[in-house]
């Protein structure tokens, strides 16, 4: 399988700079070479793609049409040479040409064309079905401005745009002769011919899709995917004479417009410009997307008559949603098909992935900007939706049910509702996810048609967040499980559970973490200058910054610990860190007060001298997918404590747990499927329960009692209003907790609730961890039993239930 030797590589590599760069590797810059490695590694992968391609045709093989507006990839080159088994080799070639491997992988750019879980997932499962040797394209927008560059400036988040193309562009392949156009506004004109209405859309204007290919490699395997991002471009050429006359941005406004839609990943939708363009970017996406797998179907079948019978198109959360009224009018503009026919083939080639059960992220859309923006498919929406509200109501007979399960209703059209009628599988991402699904946010829905509703708990990329990132766990794994075998089949990791009372392997197992913990502190202080005490508990939590996931509730217990610090100069034996990565949305004022207060009470701590070698907060700027990298290994505490019933799956507990670190957290997502691989004795959970959640809001919860009746609580929380050395009050978060604002009940995430229950969980936590032998235990166990939690299984599952393709 591999490729090269390290002297044929470095052949390709000289070749490759003397063609592209016209330069010796003497005088290329470190650049030049990344992109160098980054050219010769895709030639063997899109050799390697046109076979599959190939094949895939000659088979006449059923694809997966995976579809989401967010592929968080991070960095290729590391990855790509690790799946093409060449890393060794590459790194050895750099060495003898007079560069520093580390260096050229360092300068990567991110690919961060994702916000956060949704983006990587996709990424981890695109990896997977590649491995798997499943037929799939991945589809998404070539963002030009990723998820923004992080800055903090004074304690607060400053946003930067992440131009991630200039480097990472040596990874796509542009594809213009299968660009597609796509419609927006226009008016709608009908004709009766052939016995059939015929609906044209004229005036509108036109968009075209260039799409962008990135390959992606398989571990030890030929076979290939491709990741299809597509890139907006005007198809109206410049108007010239405005030129001439002077007027320059008039002349070039269409194509302004045009490229607005790639621009940058989900613009604010908190006025009606950003709401406007993440609609174009939608149906732009949808639309090329779709009229690409028909286009490629045609050639190979001459009908689309059987296209569900060769494509199964996933939709990862609703964004892609109008995949289902996209292939209507397919089906029925194109093709002549009668609506009937059309309906029939769509709802058994869709699939919907849900991702969340917050009703403000179930994405709905204004009804007016649907009816000017995509005239055709509002019609079609307003059909589907009639006929729908049909079938509710005979099924129910009652108007409340009908209400719920409608897809247009009160001026808005529900997109997970139209994902529901559309689509053939509903599945959420972990067992308790689905439950709640089914019994509560989609109940009526599932009550009517249960056989559509499915699970599929998430999984991550093992090969990647262990193999890869982790060389001195992988080398312990390989040498206690007798080689390489668990990268194919991670439930292979469960034989490291008959070492558990092995004095030698738990002591390796501590050291390998620890000189994972002092690579961290040494690449802290390189990049952020920041000093770390690797002998210090590192206690982390990094993800997106949202109220569930209540960062807050872990800064209320580090200020409960400062105060008693500061009472008793002995009341922290054992060094704590405490490392917070996350960014906020731009427009979500209360995470970034809450990013502030992190970074305030960070400035405190680290001026007190009480604290020295004691306490520590640290706040990781601009977290993202090469820093998780360098993390993940040395991480001995994962934070999942999100309000119970509010977090889906969460796939970085899995990529901690796998890494050996231990888990503080809720019964919630996924944590609870590792309690059930774990049990109580290796994890520390704490908290309401997801049904003791719902009981308590409906009883009504009164936050201010706890604060009246906790004077450790109560102290805790005055601090904030007081604020600290740098002089900010955090007023407002106090208010939020205790009364409520903006119209959120107070204390929305029962934070003051679980906070007793959280102090004492982590206070275990620290006794546990003052007994080396008993932490290495519980974290052999954690690596032993994460296997469940590969995306190999989530996308086999995927496979047999709800795609019915074969795989490897």
């Amino acid at each position: 399988m591999t490729p090269f030797t390290t002297k044929t590589l470095e052949e390709a590599l000289t070749a490759k700079l003397m063609l592209n760069f016209g330069k010796t590797p003497e005088e290329a810059t470190d650049q030049e070479m990344m992109k160098a490695c980054a050219l010769v590694l895709r030639d063997v992968m899109a050799i390697r793609g046109v076979e599959t391609n190939k094949q895939t045709r000659r088979e006449q093989k059923k694809q997966v049409h995976y579809l989401s507006l967010e592929f968080l990839m991070g960095r290729s080159m590391m990855k790509n040479a690790y799946n093409l088994q060449v890393l060794p080799q590459l790194r050895e070639a750099l060495e003898h040409m007079g560069f520093k491997a580390a260096d050229i992988f360092e300068i990567e750019p991110d690919a961060g064309l994702g916000n956060g879980g949704l983006g990587r997932l996709a990424a981890c499962y695109l990896d997977s079905m590649t491995t798997l040797e499943i037929p799939a394209t991945g589809y998404s927008i070539c963002y030009e401005l990723g998820i923004f560059k992080q800055k903090i400036v004074e304690g607060q988040q400053v946003e930067l745009p992440d131009d991630w193309k200039g480097l990472g562009s040596a990874w796509l392949l542009p594809k213009p002769e299968e660009a597609q156009e796509v419609h927006f506004g226009g008016t709608l004109r009908e004709f009766w011919a052939d016995g059939h209405l015929h609906t044209v859309n004229e005036n509108a204007t036109t968009v075209l899709a260039v799409p962008c290919d990135m390959v992606v490699a398989g571990y030890d395997t030929n076979h290939v995917n491709t990741l299809r991002l597509w890139d907006a471009r005007s198809t109206k050429p410049v108007d010239m004479s405005l030129f001439s006359r002077g007027e320059y941005l008039k002349a070039a406004e269409e194509e302004a417009m045009a490229e607005t839609i790639a621009k940058i990943l989900y613009p604010e939708d908190n006025h009606y410009e950003g709401k406007s363009l993440r609609l174009k970017q939608q149906y732009f996406f949808v639309s090329a997307t779709v009229q690409s797998i028909a286009t490629k179907h045609l050639a190979t079948y001459g009908t689309l008559k059987n296209f569900h019978e060769k494509n199964v198109i996933q939709i990862n959360d609703t964004h892609p949603a109008l995949v289902v009224p996209e292939l209507m009018r397919i089906f029925i503009d194109e093709a002549g098909m009668n609506w009937d026919e059309a309906w029939e083939i769509t709802t058994k080639s869709v699939a919907y992935t849900n991702h969340t059960v917050l009703a403000e992220a179930l994405e709905r859309w204004p009804q007016s900007l649907m009816q000017t923006l995509l005239p055709r498919i509002w019609q079609i929406i307003q059909e589907i939706s009639a006929r729908w509200q049909k079938k509710v109501e005979d099924f129910y007979h009652d108007a409340s049910k009908t209400q719920k399960m409608a897809i247009i209703w009160g001026g808005e059209v529900r997109m997970a509702n139209l994902c529901i009628a559309g689509g053939m599988a509903v599945n959420g991402v972990s067992g308790l996810h689905s439950e709640i699904l089914k019994k509560d946010v989609f109940k009526d829905a599932c009550g009517m048609e249960p056989w559509k509703f499915q699970n599929v708990t998430n999984g991550i990329d093992h090969r990647r967040w262990l193999g890869e990132i982790n060389p001195g766990l992988d080398g312990l794994i390989r040498d206690l499980c007798g080689g390489d075998d668990y990268l194919m089949h991670p439930l292979a990791l469960r034989k490291l559970d008959d070492y558990a009372d092995d004095k030698a392997v738990l002591e390796r197992l501590a050291e390998i973490k620890h000189q994972n913990k002092v690579a961290f502190a040494a690449h802290a202080k390189r990049s952020r200058g920041v000093i770390l005490n690797p002998d210090a508990i590192f206690d982390v939590q990094v993800k997106r910054l949202h109220e569930y996931k209540r960062q807050l509730l872990n800064v209320l217990h580090i200020i409960t610990l400062y105060q008693k610090l500061q009472d008793d100069p002995n009341a922290i034996t054992q060094p704590h860190t405490f490392l917070f990565g996350a960014k906020a949305a731009p427009g979500y004022a209360v995470a970034k007060r809450i990013i502030r207060l992190i970074n305030s009470l960070a400035d405190q701590i680290d001026h007190d001298p009480a604290c020295r070698d004691k306490l520590q907060v640290v706040f990781l700027e601009n977290y993202r997918v090469s820093l998780a990298e360098q993390l993940m290994p040395a991480s001995e505490v994962s934070q999942q404590i999100s309000t119970a019933g509010k977090e889906a799956s969460g796939t970085g507990n899995m990529k901690f747990m796998m890494n050996g670190a231990l888990t503080v957290g809720t019964l919630d997502g996924a944590n609870v499927e590792m309690h059930d691989v774990l049990g109580d004795e290796n994890m520390f959970l704490f908290g309401l329960h997801a049904d003791e959640v719902e009981q308590l809001k409906r009883e009504g919860y009164v936050p201010q009692r706890l604060y009246q009746h906790d004077s450790t609580l109560r102290r805790c929380l005055d601090a904030l209003r007081t604020g600290f050395r740098d002089g900010v009050s955090y007023d407002d978060l106090y208010q939020r907790l205790l009364f409520g604002a903006g119209g959120s009940p107070a204390d929305e995430y029962l934070l003051l609730a679980d906070y007793q229950a959280y102090c004492q969980a982590e206070k275990r936590m620290a006794q546990t961890y003052a007994d080396p032998m008993q932490w290495n235990r519980m974290s052999l166990h954690n690596i032993a039993r994460s296997g469940i939690f590969a995306a190999d299984r989530a996308v086999a599952e995927y496979a047999d239930n709800i795609w019915h393709v074969p795989h490897k």
